[in-house]
């Protein structure tokens, strides 16, 4: 292996990927053509646009400023990570039940980035939302109804947590030796 080349271990979505990447692969990159996890998009190669977020170890990032092998040991949640299955994430379903979209181009961008907002804040104002989808740019839509999907996800989210049953523990029998 010669020297520009390193072997990452990332957890992707929940798996485990083990690759052998040059030194200046950006993760978008990675992401997308070793992967061929490709709801990530590119739109600019420059961070103006968003449409490259992902979620790297919690944080959302805008993936065509990180080098692969700053992912090393990391994890790495992408937009195919929202769905189970056939079940739409709220944030996906807020984005089709309120029009949040028009070409979807930004649209895995906007949705990692409100998950992000959403785990730090799960009721954010109108002026929250719009400052937490401020890295990620739509030239199809005046955000309106991207900040309405997300205020629908957020409603969703705290309804289905208040309706979740209280998870108690069961009781441990002292075990004596």
């Amino acid at each position: 292996m010669s020297s520009s080349r390193h072997t990452i271990t990332v957890t992707v979505n929940g798996a485990e990927v083990t690759k052998e990447v040059e030194a200046r692969t950006l993760l978008v990159h990675f992401i997308r053509e070793d992967l061929s996890l490709t709801g990530t998009h590119i739109g600019c190669d420059t961070t103006n646009c968003g449409a490259c977020t992902v979620h790297l170890n919690g944080t959302a990032v805008k993936s065509c400023t990180v080098f692969a092998v700053q992912a090393d040991g990391g994890t790495v949640e992408t937009v195919e990570s929202l769905a189970n299955g056939a079940d739409l994430h709220p944030l996906q379903e807020g984005f089709w039940e309120k029009h949040g979209l028009q070409c979807g181009y930004c649209t895995p961008g906007m949705l990692m980035a409100a998950k992000e907002l959403l785990a730090r804040n799960p009721d954010p104002t109108e002026d929250e939302i719009r400052w937490g989808i401020s890295g990620n740019l739509c030239r199809c839509t005046g955000y309106n109804k991207i900040v309405e999907a997300i205020q629908y996800a957020a409603a969703k989210m705290r309804e289905s947590e208040e309706e979740a049953p209280e998870r108690t523990r069961e009781p441990v029998e002292e075990v004596v030796t």
